[in-house]
């Protein structure tokens, strides 16, 4: 087995908790810092600090206004998105495609 990953496969966004926020931004023009903290289960320093990571890397934007604070996830962000979904299917490969949606795998059969 090797150690070589797709092209598009990004470490940053592979992080759980990364990737559900960058998720849950996806389809949002905005989202309330206190949804994600809610969608999340994060608390606020966790969320803070998660978020800050996706804004450093160009990511997400996040706005302050008062007490309220929005993120929304950015050009960049959506292009990183897309890519590491990319890179997961051809990572995955057929092992995606061998059921379907609601059907159990069949169990491996034969000798390794």
């Amino acid at each position: 087995m090797t150690n070589a990953r797709p092209d598009g496969f990004n470490e940053l966004l592979h992080f759980p908790v990364r990737l559900t926020l960058v998720s849950l931004l996806a389809p949002a023009a905005h989202a309330d810092f206190s949804y994600l903290r809610e969608a999340t289960g994060l608390s606020d320093s966790a969320l803070s600090k998660q978020l800050t990571t996706l804004q450093d890397a160009g990511y997400v934007e996040v706005r302050r206004t008062g007490r309220r604070a929005t993120a929304r996830l950015t050009d960049a962000g959506r292009a990183a998105l897309q890519a590491h979904a990319h890179a997961l299917r051809a990572l995955l490969g057929s092992a995606l495609d061998s059921t379907t949606a609601g059907e159990q795998p069949k169990p491996a059969t034969g000798t390794v």
